[in-house]
């Protein structure tokens, strides 16, 4: 399929999408609910054709020498179909965010204000590998009230059809509005660059993957873009630290899931308790298989259980059981660490003293911080948002975990009784 053919495939999908935002915007909450009841029932109805497809994409896999974490990933079978589905049915039970009014004000003239919150209308998503994601941002969006154009990668293309067909299908039982959820069904790099462009049809675009695909839709997009780079985020272990509970905070954020945007890859140590806490948390780290690398002062302490960091290390983000540790003098020299070197995701402290948490935490430029609380936290369900679409770091529109109220925008409703500027004018 030649560009002009992909081009005129997507636009037609955007102009369709605007269509169906119009009537996704007017639904009333028990209406939006009903349908993605339906939609979780439709995924478990066409189960056997979602593992079908599947099938094929890890027999690709595998051929394309895909690692065992992706393959992972990439993996669904009658649990995670229904795991999927039960997700759907998670977000009908969230509160409805649409027609909530933020604030409310009348004016000496008796004309009455009210900010209220709308769907932003046609969200565009990019994404890699994990086919749940066609499922969550899909249902997400249609809670939010916004239609959407979905476009997965390569690896997943068989397993993302199938799941957006169930989805489709099941929801328009229940009154789901034609082409409210679209998958382009080819992954050539094209379709990145038509989306990237079609500012008429999209109001915002949101890639979820590797640094390579956002900052490619980011130098391309006419549009508003919600993303976020990397994940490189930071613990900063206090001289006022509970050590034995820096141990549990510092593990927990390094080795629960290392290969997540929230898992930590640099830990901070105060020069005053570093000989003491590095060889604690090097013996936990080395049991369970993570290389640290350390800058000169903590070599020292650790010996041949650390190699040497280099510049890079300190910008790295290795989704990995690898870690960067670095001694610093005072909590300002972490602070300024962290403001030079994060990628403004979610970075920790974990001290005794709440002044200096509190003083942490307002010098630190990043969209989640923790005190005491592992960075592994940072997470939609977590904060009791329910599912989410990505974190941003962003700081406009959306910033830390996006749930529905981040995929809503607002409108001014104004009323009144017939006043004019010419009668009643205040400026």
């Amino acid at each position: 399929m030649d560009k002009n053919e992909i081009k005129e495939i997507i636009l037609g999908m955007g102009a369709k999408a605007r269509a169906s935002a119009h009537a996704l915007a007017v639904l009333d909450a028990e209406t939006k609910n009903q349908i993605l009841r339906s939609m979780a029932a439709g995924l478990r109805e066409h189960e056997a054709a979602i593992l079908a497809a599947n099938a094929l994409d890890i027999t690709a896999g595998e051929s394309n020498g895909l690692t065992a974490a992706m393959l992972d990933r990439l993996r669904l079978d009658s649990a995670r179909v229904d795991a999927i589905a039960k997700g759907v049915e998670e977000v009908a039970e969230l509160p409805d965010r649409i027609g909530e009014v933020i604030d409310c004000w009348t004016r000496p003239n008796d004309i009455e204000f009210e900010q209220v919150r709308v769907p932003i209308g046609v969200i565009g998503i990019i994404y890699e590998s994990r086919p749940n994601v066609t499922s969550d941002a899909a249902v997400l969006c249609l809670k939010s009230g916004n239609a959407t154009i979905l476009r997965g990668g390569s690896e997943a293309i068989h397993s993302n059809k199938a799941i957006a067909a169930a989805l489709q299908v099941g929801g328009e039982k229940a009154g789901l509005p034609q082409d409210a959820i679209q998958l382009i069904p080819f992954t050539d790099r094209e379709s990145v660059s038509v989306m990237s462009g079609m500012d008429q049809w999209l109001d915002v675009i949101i890639p979820r993957g590797g640094k390579g695909l956002i900052e490619a839709v980011v130098s391309q997009a006419r549009m508003p873009v919600i993303k976020h780079y990397d994940g490189i985020c930071h613990t900063y272990v206090d001289k006022l630290a509970d050590l034995e509970m820096a141990v549990s905070v510092v593990d927990d954020a390094k080795t629960h899931k290392p290969g997540v945007c929230n898992a930590m890859e640099t830990l901070l140590v105060h020069r005053d308790v570093a000989a003491e806490f590095l060889p604690m948390i090097a013996a936990v780290f080395s049991t369970k298989g993570v290389e640290m690398r350390g800058d000169a002062s903590t070599v020292a302490i650790l010996g041949d259980l650390a190699v040497a960091a280099t510049p890079e290390d300190w910008d790295a983000e290795y989704l990995d059981m690898i870690v960067a540790i670095k001694v610093v003098d005072e909590m300002v020299a972490a602070i300024d660490h962290i403001n030079i070197h994060s990628s403004r995701h979610s970075e920790c402290i974990v001290t005794e003293d709440k002044s200096r948490a509190e003083s942490f935490m307002a010098r630190v430029d990043s969209a989640c911080l923790f005190h005491n609380v592992s960075t592994r936290f940072a997470d939609g369900g977590e904060f009791g948002f329910g599912a989410e679409i990505g974190i941003s770091t962003d700081k406009l529109h959306a910033r830390g975990p996006m749930a529905l109220k981040e995929l809503t925008s607002y409108q001014y409703r104004i009323r009144g009784n017939g006043q004019t500027r010419t009668k009643c004018a205040t400026t």
